[in-house]
């Protein structure tokens, strides 16, 4: 069944570079709901999208997606009019597609390591670590991010951090420098999605002020965070959304 629905997802996302309307058969028009703020409802709206986004020929490359029960995760790169790096998640029931969320943000690198934004491991391994990297994250955010609890940031991470966001480098200091600037803060965790050795955690806060979701994605390794993906976006006021689900 995971499988079968990576497939499909895939499928649906490369559907972007045609506009082919039939791309998007696997949302469940009457049960979709969107979290996309900049989005209609339903799979009419995703079609419609699909066909705008065509006419700045676009290209779509999936470079990661993985499943966790009833959910598929996917980290994207596209090429439209400006080049952009994305999370996109979906809730499945059965074979079909009934809830999606997204967190999409340009792309910008190399950092000063020289890393891109979505280069590094593709396949999840250690699947019967899922539940325990899982926890892992989940106890890396909560008690580091969200309580702020940087004296424990040496139990999580490790010290040569592979890091892939594009305004940090290398290593466990430099993470630690960003963090005690305050210029970003974690106030809340909404989920956190996991497949072998790795782990999205879905969070919200602030950057320098602005409300924003923060989609992070670690590698974990014998209980350490070792490599790190994110995307970051601002949240856009509820006056400007285009249904009425919320971005979480």
């Amino acid at each position: 069944m995971s499988e079968h629905r990576k497939a499909q997802i895939v499928r649906l996302l490369k559907g972007i570079e045609t506009g082919d309307p039939d791309a998007v058969s696997v949302v469940d028009e009457g049960r979709y709901i969107q979290h996309n703020p900049q989005t209609h409802e339903g799979s009419e709206g995703l079609a419609a999208l699909f066909r705008r986004l065509a006419t700045t020929n676009p290209r779509v490359n999936l470079v990661r997606v993985f499943s966790d029960g009833d959910y598929v995760f996917a980290h994207t790169e596209y090429d439209f009019a400006t080049r952009r790096i994305g999370f996109e998640i979906f809730r499945f029931q059965g074979n079909h597609a009934v809830e999606h969320w997204d967190n999409i943000q340009p792309r910008r690198g190399p950092n000063a390591s020289g890393r891109s934004m979505v280069d590094g491991p593709t396949e999840a391994t250690d699947l019967e670590a899922t539940e325990a990297n899982r926890a892992r994250v989940r106890a890396f955010v909560e008690e580091v991010l969200v309580g702020r609890r940087l004296e424990r940031l040496d139990e999580f991470v490790a010290d040569d951090l592979v890091q892939h966001s594009p305004s940090l480098s290398d290593g466990r200091e430099a993470l630690r420098a960003l963090l005690e600037t305050g210029r970003v803060t974690t106030t809340r965790l909404h989920r956190v999605l996991a497949e072998g050795c790795f782990a999205l955690a879905v969070s919200e806060g602030e950057r320098d002020g602005v409300h924003t979701a923060f989609y992070d994605l670690y590698r974990v390794h014998a209980g350490r965070l070792v490599e790190h993906w994110d995307t970051v976006e601002a949240v856009p006021p509820a006056a400007e959304w285009k249904n009425t689900n919320g971005k979480f």
